[in-house]
């Protein structure tokens, strides 16, 4: 921020008015019109004490100056007046002399501006022919003279529309605004500007100067004043102005096309949607035409096999065998050969079953004490909330610039801002009243007095002051001086409209312009209007763990308890007032994580007892219940289950030591995220080997109880083996990431997984292997001391009791109903083409995707930052300050300076200035809204002579002003080497006052670094703006073209140069979002398939998991879209989950069909299904149960809580994402998969024990035939 002591509108005090003084007999009001004859002439005096000098009328003929008048007159207004009349004395010229001075500064970077400037006042001033364009209209007597009060000054529209034209544009960089602001008021049309300029004011002009509309009716005998007036584009190099001070100087760049014109389209369609519909359309039309071609050529052969059974008789004779050759005709194919990998598996599984059933305690504690000497990396525990440290990889652009910045210039400022705002009644009125500004004024007086709780600190203490002891306030009370005593009763509106025109003229106590767009929002006609007022407090910063940022953040702790009082104060008056502080969002989000955590816990629970109740109902069949109730207490398996949930548990805190241990701080994601991951792929392995372990005491009830666990861990564990790794790998890939949150969730998760899957083939089995000692004790679950002695005898040794042979309703309904339906020809390809055209739609969606995370989403509901970002996207009119940093530049170089400035006749039109200042001209594409304040420009207009009061020597002299070679706008012969870095030294402490408003300190003190042993500037900044940005989709854009724009500049300047702003380090995950979540899913893919096609042998099968388990996450991305679900860290670490997942549901129905259990194959519809039908039957028969009701149903229930969250993060991000994965990949499993099995399946293996299972239905898997009449298998 910059400003100046004492105030812009002093430089107008005497820029308007120009005084004459001949003593006339009366008020000669300028009733002659003719050539050579004045209006006005020499100083009359003042109308008051503090008045300026005031001209004569004087309408008598011009005269010829003497030598002296003649010198000073060519000396200020040129050559062009050295041979000509005049109407005008010296005491004229001084004080014109001392008027043009001032506004010199402003706007002599722009020759063709200055010129007008200086030829409107200086014709008007001494003009021979004042009386063709001046009228005096009124005048004040003052002894026996006359004083002007009023005159008509006529400009023709030419020279006031080229005279405007030339200064519209021209920059004051000591306030990164135009200069126009202070010499034309802000004008938008040159009648504002000349009207600005004219109208008698406290500093401005002493007298009214009208400019009418040239009219020969109104002003008969006029000529109107036409000089040439020099556009600033002109090809006179003596007047051209610089690009940065001339839109029409610029040369052109190439077009960039808006972010909405960089998609590719076709129509309406993006062209990866167009493609892909194309695709399936294709797909579709080769999919009916097979169809049509199968259905045509099994008619044929219908037709050809009736005209041959009628010449021959194909019915067998009363002497052929009318049995079946075999059992089914499926199991023709059965395969026979034994994958080596799975038979290793099976007897390394087996082994350690044995052992650990054989040695529980051994393995048990064995097991817990690993744990625990893992978690004691909890000692180191931390969990960082720092969103930088969250989302930005430390080696990234925005990282560095951040850290490069805050080392070179300190931390960005903190801002407290508020907006007080009337739209809660049903119809939004304007906010500004009389009473309210009393009120208002008292709120900040409040806020000014107000003390912290701890440590007594106030806003004085804390605030920004770039010069003197005034804290930087942007409000409008700084056009009333912060004080209620200068708003006047019916006289307010107009002041302030007035000072809303005019910023200069009503300077707050810090002295610098108030931008009207800052303070003002809801605007249509004028701010009278406005439906909302923005307050800001700029409060400095300082880096971390420092005593100042502490006593800063003190402050706005007791800053939002008073805002928040007043709330209730402004509601009481009509009124809504929200606010936010620089503390408020990271307390908030701790806040959303506070209250998430509850819902969270809840969900955990209710998974907790399902998993636990649905594992001991597995041996528990109704009719069993009926006939003993004693039995449930005996063959419950609660224990079993809550042992499964605390491995669970284990494995996560195991986790987290290890990793805390290795310095990897927890994020919350991993708090939240990691224990429903383990959960959702740990409890469907412990319903896995629990239903296994069941079948086998029914096939094997003879064995010892180690043995029957050996053989169960045997055909389960490659399973378990086959989904753990390939989890672990895809996770573990995540680690390769740079962004800390997805890198520290990968390491977590592939640790909490792989831990798990170790400990349930261990510590598992252990307890698994007491409680079937249990069970045949007849002991009570949860009481094993307790013997239930009406127990059934039956259920003793191996559970072979009394309805131990019912079959399950799921499992009747999957083997009789849903296998044999999804299975059949038509089926499949109604099935696969439903899917395929899932699969298209989702591709066709990638594009809608958004990207960002919008704040609002991310803290509670209820949170009072809500209604603040609302405000600001709705009523804040301008876009966060943007800074392009130069690291290492050699300014004291002549070909470095003209890379850096932009308002000198040599500067490269690729330097730096010019380059942003092109940019500032399509804001469309740059999103700059304003020029940078250049500090190289500044310095060396601070060093021209010409400015007097700016560069002065010790001896009072202006420093260039009998240097030789003297000060040019070329740079030939300006400083260079020591001399260079001397000068610049001594500017960067120059005041910056009306006097010199070129003065560095106020505007560049903190924008340089100068090494005054190497000559060098290690670093320095240019800063500018950003248009107003009201969305995520803006910030990302500009954050782009911020970096694109930084990139341009670095190739006209020999050093590099990067963009920077507070909010660039949040958004830069943006930048390479897309590319990391397709690198991040393409490996956890490929690690799919690669580990699939190691672990079953079958490249084809590996396929097809892969690719189901890619049209998975394809429909959940295009659920995404039309959920409102935008990609950010959060949803990318979520598809990443899904990736996990998905696998899971997919991998056992996949092993299940490459190793079909020969008990279930040999029950499959007799003459139906043969070959891979035969398998992916079996597949379904065996492992669908599981599936249903060990992931899906888990699963359901736990997310059907995040339901009823109050925080939007997790309503959008998890309980959306995860509800579309539950659906998505239980149907692409259920349904899809096994299709495709039985379509493009791999090759099948024979298990390694000829009459053993595999993985068993999770719930009531009973086997009747072994027990009872097979025909009921295939009854139907």
């Amino acid at each position: 921020m910059s400003c100046s002591r004492g105030g812009w509108g002093v430089i107008k005090a005497g820029l308007f008015a120009v005084f004459v003084g001949a003593a006339l007999a009366g008020p000669d009001l300028t009733t002659k019109h003719e050539k050579g004859r004045c209006a006005i002439r020499g100083h009359c005096g003042k109308q008051g004490f503090f008045g300026s000098d005031l001209p004569c009328p004087d309408n008598g003929l011009a005269e010829t100056p003497d030598k002296d008048l003649r010198e000073t007159l060519v000396e200020i207004c040129g050559d062009k007046w050295s041979d000509t009349d005049v109407c005008c004395k010296q005491e004229q010229l001084e004080a014109l002399q001392t008027n043009l001075k001032r506004a010199n500064p402003i706007i002599s970077s722009c020759p063709a501006c200055k010129e007008n400037f200086f030829n409107l006042f200086c014709t008007f001033t001494c003009s021979p022919d004042q009386s063709l364009f001046i009228n005096v209209t009124d005048t004040a007597p003052k002894g026996d003279k006359y004083l002007v009060t009023e005159l008509d000054h006529v400009v023709s529209n030419d020279y006031g529309s080229q005279f405007f034209d030339s200064c519209k544009d021209v920059k004051f960089g000591a306030t990164n605004g135009n200069a126009m602001d202070f010499i034309g008021g802000g004008a938008k049309n040159y009648t504002d500007f000349l009207k600005f300029l004219g109208d008698k004011k406290f500093l401005g002009s002493p007298f009214q100067m009208n400019f009418p509309q040239p009219n020969k009716t109104e002003y008969p005998g006029f000529e109107p004043m036409n000089k040439t007036a020099w556009p600033c584009n002109t090809t006179d190099e003596r007047y051209r102005c610089a690009c940065l001070d001339c839109g029409g100087s610029c040369d052109q760049l190439p077009d960039i096309p808006v972010a909405s014109q960089k998609e590719c389209y076709v129509g309406l369609l993006p062209c990866l949607s167009f493609a892909v519909i194309l695709i399936y359309s294709v797909f579709l039309a080769l999919l009916c035409t097979a169809v049509a071609g199968h259905v045509a050529y099994q008619r044929h052969s219908k037709h050809k096999n009736e005209r041959l059974r009628l010449l021959q008789d194909l019915e067998p004779s009363d002497d052929e065998d009318e049995g079946d050759i075999v059992h089914n005709v499926g199991m023709l194919d059965r395969p026979t050969k034994h994958y080596f990998v799975n038979t290793w598996c099976d007897r390394v599984f087996s082994r350690l079953g044995y052992i650990c059933a054989r040695f529980p305690a051994i393995t048990i504690v064995s097991s817990i004490l690993v744990v625990i000497l893992m978690s004691l990396g909890w000692l180191r525990f931390q969990v960082e909330t720092d969103p930088v440290r969250l989302w930005v990889a430390p080696d990234s652009a925005a990282a560095q610039g951040k850290v490069f910045f805050d080392e070179n210039f300190g931390p960005f400022f903190r801002a407290e801002q508020a907006f007080l705002v009337n739209d809660t009644g049903p119809n939004p009125g304007p906010v500004l009243s009389y009473e309210i500004l009393d009120w208002w004024f008292d709120v900040e007086s409040r806020i000014q007095r107000l003390m912290s709780f701890e440590g007594g600190v106030t806003l004085d203490d804390v605030c920004f002051k770039p010069v003197g002891e005034d804290c930087v306030v942007q409000s409008l009370t700084g056009y009333f001086k912060g004080d209620f005593a200068n708003v006047v009763p019916g006289k307010w509106e107009k002041e302030l409209l007035n000072c809303v025109e005019q910023p200069s003229t009503c300077l707050p106590t810090f002295q610098q312009p108030l931008d009207p767009r800052l303070l003002f929002g809801g605007v249509t006609e004028n701010v009278l209007d406005a439906q909302a007022i923005v307050v800001t407090w700029v409060v400095n910063n300082y880096p971390e763990g420092t005593r100042e940022l502490e006593r800063a953040e003190n402050w706005e702790v007791s800053m939002r308890d008073l805002m928040t009082v007043l709330q209730e104060e402004a509601r009481n008056r009509g009124l809504r007032l929200s606010f936010n502080t620089e503390a408020s969002l990271e307390q908030e989000l701790n806040k959303s994580t506070n209250t998430d955590a509850k819902i969270v816990v809840v969900s955990y629970i209710i998974m907790f007892l399902y998993a636990s109740l649905a594992l001991g109902s597995t041996t528990l069949t109704v009719r069993s219940l009926l006939r003993n109730p004693a039995n449930a207490f005996v063959q419950s398996k609660f224990m079993l289950g809550i042992v499964g949930i605390l491995i669970v548990l284990m494995s996560v805190s195991a986790s987290v030591g290890l990793f805390s241990a290795a310095g990897i701080k927890v994020t919350l994601i991993i708090a939240e995220v990691i224990p429903f991951l383990v959960l959702a792929v740990g409890v469907d392995n412990i319903f896995l080997i629990v239903h296994e372990f069941e079948r086998v005491n029914i096939s094997h009830p003879e064995a010892t109880v180690p043995e029957r666990v050996s053989k169960a861990l045997g055909r389960m564990g490659p399973s378990i083996l086959l989904s753990a790794t390939t989890e672990t790998v895809a996770f573990a890939l995540g680690c390769a990431v740079g962004m800390p949150a997805v890198r520290n969730f990968a390491a977590y998760a592939a640790g909490a997984v792989l831990i798990n899957a170790i400990l349930q083939v261990t510590m598992f089995i252990a307890v698994l292997s007491l409680n079937q000692q249990r069970v045949e004790a007849s002991r009570a679950d949860c009481f094993p001391c307790v013997v239930v002695r009406r127990a059934d005898s039956g259920y003793l040794n191996g559970g072979m009791g009394h309805g131990a042979g019912e079959e399950g309703s799921l499992q009747r309904f999957i083997r009789k109903t849903y296998a044999p339906a999804i299975l059949g020809k038509k089926s499949k390809v109604f099935i696969v083409a439903i899917f395929f055209g899932i699969f298209t739609a989702g591709l066709a969606l990638f594009p809608k995707v958004e990207l960002g995370l919008d704040q609002r989403i991310a803290i509670p509901n209820d949170s009072y930052l809500i209604p603040y970002f609302n405000d600001l996207y709705d009523y804040f009119n301008a876009g966060p300050p943007v800074y392009f940093v130069t690291k290492e530049i050699n300014a004291t170089e002549r070909e470095i300076q003209k890379e850096l400035c932009g308002r000198l006749s040599t500067c490269h039109l690729d330097s730096l200035a010019n380059v942003i200042e092109v940019e500032r001209k399509r804001p469309e594409v740059s999103y700059i809204a304003t020029s940078a304040a250049n500090w190289m420009d500044d310095f060396i207009f601070w060093l021209n002579p010409a400015n007097e009061k700016c560069c002065v020597d010790s001896n009072g002299a202006p420093c260039f002003d009998n240097r030789t070679p003297g000060w040019t706008p070329s740079l030939y012969g300006m400083p260079e080497g020591q001399e260079f870095i001397d000068y610049l030294n001594r500017w960067i402490e120059a005041p910056t006052n009306e006097e010199c408003p070129l003065g560095g300190k106020a505007a560049y003190s903190n924008a340089l670094v100068i090494d005054n042993e190497q000559l060098t500037i290690p670093a320095s900044h240019f800063r500018t703006s950003h248009t107003p940005l009201r969305s995520q989709a803006d910030f990302i854009e500009s954050y782009k073209a911020a970096r694109r724009i930084a990139a341009e500049i670095s190739k006209g300047v020999d050093a590099e140069v990067f963009a920077y702003s507070k909010f660039y380090i949040f958004f830069d995950q943006y930048t390479t979002i897309v590319r990391l979540a397709g690198a991040l899913l393409g490996s956890a893919l490929a690690a799919t398939l690669v580990v699939t096609t190691i672990l079953l042998g079958s490249l084809q099968t590996a396929f097809v998991v892969t690719l189901v388990v890619a049209m998975t996450i394809s429909a959940i991305i295009g659920s995404m879209a039309i959920l409102g679900v935008s990609l950010n860290a959060v949803s990318l670490v979520n598809l990443i989950i899904c990736v996990g997942i998905s696998v899971e549901f997919t991998a056992h129905i996949a092993r299940a069909f490459t190793f079909p259990s020969r008990g279930t194959m040999e029950r499959a519809p007799r003459h139906r299904f043969r070959g891979r039908d035969a398998r992916a039957w079996t597949a379904l028969v065996n492992v669908a149960g599981s599936v249903i009701s060990g992931i899906t149903i888990t699963k359901i229930l736990g997310v059907g809580v995040l339901a009823w969250t109050r925080s939007k993060i997790f309503e959008i991000y998890y309980f959306r994402v995860w509800l579309a994965l539950i659906v998505w990949a239980a149907s692409h499993s259920l349904i899809l998969l096994p299709v495709l099995l039985s379509l493009v399946g791999g090759r099948g293996y024979a298990e390694t024990e000829s009459d053993g299972g595999l993985e068993q239905d999770l719930r009531n898997r009973q086997y009747p035939a072994l027990l009872g009449d097979e025909d009921e298998w295939d009854s139907d």
